[in-house]
């Protein structure tokens, strides 16, 4: 469930953005998909509007993920 909703909220996030999205797997380098910081901030917010939480505050030590595989592992290990 983690997986798909936050394939979901990425590829809405570029559609939005007018950026075609990529084939996202879990070697995606989040990177290469064009978000930059201020994209992935909003793709945070709305995650956890979605999963109703973020990892991200939870953390001890800040982590930006490279992969979408990263990312996904990250909100699974601080899921509620």
């Amino acid at each position: 469930m983690v997986r798909q909703v936050i394939i979901d909220a990425m590829t809405e996030l570029l559609k939005e953005e007018g950026i075609e999205a990529p084939l996202l797997n879990d070697d995606t380098i989040l990177l290469s998909t064009e978000l930059d910081s201020l994209g992935f901030a909003v793709l945070v917010v709305r995650l956890e509007d979605y999963l109703g939480y973020d990892p991200f505050t939870s953390m001890k030590e800040a982590i930006y993920p490279k992969t979408l595989k990263d990312l996904i592992e990250i909100y699974e290990q601080y899921k509620s």
